[in-house]
């Protein structure tokens, strides 16, 4: 059978397109199929192919650009299955699919197996010698709507409204075959929407006429149209944000766990809310301490935290009798206005080992375990050793271990052997996260019933003593910390502890890590959020050396050659640029009488009233470690953030192995003293050549570095795909979430635009998720109160009110600022649980401080808040639960 391939695209001069099919259809299987360009509206490929061997095929397009790099369509739903078309030779007529075309949204896993009604439609008879098979998709059709066809000539109606051809459902593709003479060809045509209740035409599509093309004598038209051109960016929805461990229930023991999800559900579902936002829920069990509660920094990336299950489920009725006893316990933990993660651990682990011995091995013989075993024994069994080893040395940090401190999968295969008497306490782990697992399984299984889905949360790093880390350190540059640039919230800047990723070895086997992460995400989720997207750009990079993340830079990074600085007829000198700027008025500023007490011990003077850092203190960590030696109430403890910021009082960071000739600015620049100090002409120059630095040359190297992985990584997996796009933004990064299609995130304090001081949810892109707050940030009633000036200009511009801003956020206020995000153009409107209580007077709390999650500025923050009132409650509060209902219908969500 000859396949002759057109591909409508319109290309720019150097560009060329290729086809990628599987299985291959070419005989080569290393090559892609390359397309011939046509005219400015075709490209083409002929192939032979044997279908007696190939019985069909999926294919798909993709573009190599002038650079080289290679962008795939979106979609992956073309398909040709011989039997079931006519024989002879075939023509296939297709339309590139962009990826960023919000109606591929609706394909991905939440809205076909969850939000979108199912569309059941007979199929008509079809001819018996069809010549054209159309095929096209139209996500957002109602209940009682189907596609139609009407054109040009007698077999397709001549335009008459009332002998349209209706099409039927065949996977995502609205599809029909036809006889059309080839004497009518070439005619137009268009898709319209057919209603099959009342049986009657309702509309056609938008732009212009399509055309079909006749072809060879006994060939088949099969034509893949792409999206039917109706107003298909109407669905929105609400949803609400909320960790796991913030929810509380009667039935829990102190803490949300996961089979609290099924009654924020029921609480979803009578709201009309459609979604439910969690942040990461892996096992952060480090140091078995309340550090733990960061749910950013997880042991492993696969496995779920031992805090989130529900120990009456995994008791039963037949061993009720060993949680029973928890009661009193359990009224205690769970009357806490906030989260005792100490405590309600060592309870957990406590009764969860005492019901693994009473439960022995009938757990382990249960079909559905063998099944869970298979399918995540390549995360499991390292991890549960992992988590043994960490017990046994009292420690995470695997370098500190006395054996297997280096992992080696033959040894520790050996070490899970059940002859050793150590592999009952391998087992447990199995026995946990297997309980886990099923519970989180029943709980969103639970959420889909109810029409909700259920978002998740990637962190974009892996704590540095994780299982992770220890099974493949090549993986990660141990040597570098991740973390975020300065800003209005942490002006230090933020140092995660994370090693960054080798993005560079991760690409040498497909990203499989990335891979196997989104795989193991979507047996539960059908969403989920991107913690800090603009790592798969750039991150902020931070040497182990310091402890601050003012002292890191982005990588990758274009540095500024030594050269740049003399074309720019800037005075060079790398000592004084790169060495801290420390002077005797520096010193006395900074430490006042005790300067030369902090002099003599940690610096050396060079001369010249200028001073460097003793060889002993010359890195931050260096300083932080003598300095955690001291008591807490020795007052010389105020020394060190002066020591740290002289320390950060640099303007460039000298590229190593350079030999003096690269460089890399330090951020803010012009808040240090080491700039202040230098001639203005200087500062100029070096300010013109540092906005270069950070504001243009990179972005390039920053796009392409994201195009690299973005695609692959969402082609890899059908879930929704939000990006968590805050921070310093680069220019490209727009139009590579459009390009993917990965949705934005749009905060309304926190506008993208520079020139802006506020962002209103009213000029949302569609692909986004729009919120007034996270769990980084205040909520919508601690921001009033924490800024008075920005409130009584958002008070004023934003919420076109007159006069004084009230001093507190009315529950009006709050009420409309949930409003404005509800009536947003975005597709998704997502809310923090305690920012909807703040629109009702009597059911927020007092105190809107005590609703805070997390404050990003403090290293160990304590992440223990929960919601003050417990789900069966909020379920019967039937007034707010009606008024919130109402809202969300009226703004069409």
């Amino acid at each position: 059978m000859k396949i002759q391939f057109y591909l409508r695209f319109h290309t720019k001069f150097g560009q060329t397109l290729q086809l990628i099919s599987e299985p291959p259809i070419t005989g080569d299987t290393a090559a892609p199929l390359q397309l011939t360009f046509l005219n400015n509206d075709y490209w083409t490929a002929a192939v032979e192919v044997d279908e007696k061997s190939i019985p069909g095929f999926h294919y798909k397009y993709q573009l190599t650009d002038t650079d080289g790099a290679i962008r795939q369509e979106g979609g992956d739903d073309r398909q040709v299955t011989f039997k079931s078309l006519p024989k002879g030779d075939l023509q296939l007529f297709d339309t590139w699919n962009h990826a960023g075309e919000f109606e591929n949204a609706f394909y991905t896993a939440p809205f076909q197996d969850t939000l979108l009604p199912a569309h059941k439609h007979k199929k008509a008879k079809a001819p018996k010698h069809p010549t054209h098979i159309f095929r096209v998709k139209a996500p957002l059709l109602g209940k009682h709507e189907v596609l139609c066809v009407s054109g040009a000539g007698s077999a397709l109606g001549d335009w008459d409204t009332d002998k349209v051809i209706p099409l039927h459902l065949d996977g995502h593709w609205w599809t029909v075959s036809l006889e059309i003479p080839r004497e009518e060809l070439p005619l137009p045509y268009k898709y319209g929407i057919y209603n099959t209740d009342d049986k009657s035409f309702t509309n056609f599509e938008g732009g212009e006429n399509r055309y079909l093309f006749g072809g060879n004598e006994g060939s088949t038209s099969l034509l893949h149209d792409g999206f039917a051109q109706l107003p298909n960016n109407t669905w929105k929805g609400a949803g609400v944000a909320i960790p796991v461990f913030s929810l509380r229930s009667k039935n829990s023991l102190g803490v949300g766990e996961f089979s609290d999800l099924m009654l924020l559900a029921d609480w979803a579902k009578a709201t009309d809310l459609k979604l439910i936002q969690i942040l990461p829920v892996n096992d952060t069990t480090a140091t078995h301490s309340w550090t733990d509660s960061y749910p950013y920094a997880a042991i492993s990336a696969f496995a779920l935290h031992p805090i989130y299950i529900n120990l009456e489920k995994v008791a039963g009725k037949k061993h009720a009798d060993l949680v029973k006893p928890l009661a009193k316990q359990k009224k205690a933990l769970n009357e806490n206005p906030v989260l005792d993660y100490e405590q309600v651990m060592t309870l957990k682990w406590s009764v969860l080992r005492e019901l693994f011995q009473a439960m022995a091995g009938e757990w382990s013989e249960e079909p559905e375990f063998q099944e869970f075993y298979t399918n995540n024994k390549h995360w499991l069994v390292p991890y549960a050793v992992f988590s043994y080893l960490r017990d046994k040395n009292n420690t995470s940090n695997f370098t500190q271990w006395k054996q297997h401190a280096t992992y080696d999968a033959a040894a520790i295969q050996k070490f899970i052997s059940p002859r050793l008497k150590h592999h009952e306490e391998i087992r447990f782990h199995y026995f946990v996260q297997y309980q886990l697992h099923k519970q989180l399984k029943e709980a969103t299984a639970h959420a889909h019933k109810q029409g909700v889905i259920v978002k998740g949360d990637i962190p974009i790093g892996i704590y540095r003593y994780s299982c992770d880390a220890w099974v493949n350190p090549g993986l990660y540059n141990m040597d570098m910390q991740a973390g975020a640039p300065p800003d209005a919230f942490a002006v230090k800047g933020q140092n995660w502890g994370f090693p960054t990723y080798n993005w560079a070895r991760m690409q040498e086997d497909g990203y499989s890590w990335w891979k196997q992460r989104f795989a193991q995400m979507s047996e539960y989720f059908d969403a989920f959020r991107i913690d800090h997207i603009l790592g798969f750009f750039r991150i902020w990079s931070i040497p182990t050396t310091a402890t601050e993340g003012i002292m890191g830079r982005f990588v990758p990074a274009v540095p500024v050659q030594r050269s740049e600085f003399g074309e720019r007829h800037i005075w060079f000198d790398a000592t004084r640029y790169t060495r801290p700027f420390i002077t005797e008025q520096l010193l006395s500023e900074t430490f006042g009488d005790a300067a030369a007490r902090v002099s003599s011990h940690f610096l050396d003077s060079t001369g010249y009233g200028e001073f460097t850092f003793k060889p002993n203190f010359d890195t931050q960590q260096k300083i932080s470690e003598w300095f955690s030696t001291i008591k807490a109430d020795d007052p010389i403890l105020e020394w060190k953030q002066g020591l740290l910021d002289l320390m950060a009082n640099v303007i460039l960071f000298e590229v190593a192995g350079s030999d003096g000739q690269q460089f890399h600015f330090r951020f803010g620049i012009e808040d240090t003293s080491s700039f202040q100090a230098l001639e203005h002409n200087t500062q100029q120059a070096l300010k013109d050549l540092y906005v270069d630095y950070f504001f243009r040359r990179q972005d390039q190297q920053w796009q392409k570095d994201a195009m690299q992985k973005l695609p692959a990584l969402k082609a890899s997996t059908n879930m929704l795909i939000c990006g968590e796009d805050l921070g310093l933004v680069p220019h490209c990064v727009p139009e590579v979430m459009e390009q993917t299609g990965i949705l934005r995130l749009e905060i309304q304090r926190m506008p993208k635009d520079p020139s802006q001081t506020f962002f209103h949810p009213a000029s949302a892109p569609y692909l986004s998720v729009v919120t007034p707050s996270t769990h980084d940030m205040s909520t919508i009633r601690g921001w009033w109160e924490e800024d008075p000036q920005s409130i009584q200009q958002f008070y004023n511009t934003e919420l076109s009110q007159w006069g004084q801003a009230p001093a507190t956020c009315e529950p009006w206020l709050n009420k409309a600022i949930v409003l404005q995000h509800l009536h947003s153009p975005a597709m998704w409107a997502i809310f923090q649980l305690q920012d909807l209580f703040g629109s009702d007077g009597d059911l927020r709390v007092a105190d809107p401080a005590t609703e805070r999650i997390n404050v990003p500025a403090v290293a160990k923050h304590y992440w223990q808040y929960r919601m003050h009132l417990t789900l069966e409650a909020l379920l019967k509060e039937k007034h707010f639960n009606h008024d919130l209902k109402e809202h969300i219908k009226a703004a069409g969500r």
